[in-house]
């Protein structure tokens, strides 16, 4: 009896163990990364192992994968403990049982662990798992599980920013259209007006008033520009050097791409 407990528990813990890193795997493939890549920093963030690789610094960046890996990570700490826990159990509990007794545990002990790897290198069984796994966490997950940095390229110099508009800045007072904002290579996602109203996708006919805030999409150095440009011939001309520069930019993409 002294060994029933861990003989039993000592599995469960490791098929518990193992249904989390499969979550933990899914729940990172559904944030883009390849099943190979998603496997590996599952298994990595579970057991504690650090590998300083590119696919680990994508996800220090990546908010949602951050979080998936804390939770492996202390899943981990807790399983490899409850591990060492129950197989220091049994060790002790066989030291003052009969060998009779101990062979019998062994045996149901190997079993069990048998059965558990031919559950987890079985095909059929991964596939229902997985499909289980992502339905489950599709539908009753509230991460946003869309990798939006990698979609939009934020870490190679574009940036999505907020900019408060106040009377006097270059942008105030005008439409989309007339501001050629395009041109700059930089996209308006939506305005927040003053009344707490929301335009998504806003038209070219769209004024952005003052003490609105405009939702901008660009280059990083460009929008940093815009948020500090004025009313004023020095912000006429520094949107025609804007213009001319993304001109420029179009044309240093068409010679690798010509589609540009």
């Amino acid at each position: 009896m002294e060994l029933l407990i861990p003989v039993i528990s000592l599995p469960v813990v490791l098929a518990l163990s193992l249904i989390i890193i499969r979550v933990g795997t899914m729940a990172l493939m559904l944030t883009g990364l390849s099943r190979e890549s998603a496997r590996f920093q599952s298994h990595s963030a579970f057991t504690g192992v650090g590998f300083t690789t590119s696919e680990a610094e994508s996800i220090t960046q990546h908010p949602v994968r951050r979080h998936i890996v804390m939770a492996l990570m202390i899943a981990g700490n807790v399983g490899i403990a409850t591990s060492i826990s129950f197989l220091m159990l049994f060790l002790l509990g066989a030291r003052e049982s009969e060998y009779q007794g101990i062979a019998s545990s062994l045996i149901v002990l190997f079993a069990s662990l048998g059965c558990l790897w031919l559950l987890a290198s079985s095909r059929w069984v991964e596939n229902k798992l997985n499909r289980f796994i992502t339905l489950a966490i599709t539908n009753f997950s509230h991460l946003e599980i869309k990798d939006y940095v990698s979609l939009l390229e934020l870490a190679k110099g574009f940036s999505v920013t907020e900019l408060n508009i106040e009377p006097g800045d270059w942008v105030a007072g005008k439409t989309l259209a007339s501001l050629g904002l395009a041109r700059e290579g930089i996209l308006v996602l939506g305005i927040k007006r003053n009344n707490g109203d929301y335009v998504g996708a806003p038209a070219g006919n769209s004024h952005i008033h003052p003490y609105d805030t405009i939702v901008a999409y660009g280059p990083l150095k460009r929008l940093q520009e815009l948020a500090t440009r004025r009313a004023d011939e020095a912000g006429d001309a520094a949107h025609k050097l804007a213009a001319q520069a993304y001109d420029e930019y179009l044309a240093n993409l068409k010679r690798v791409d010509p589609d540009v």
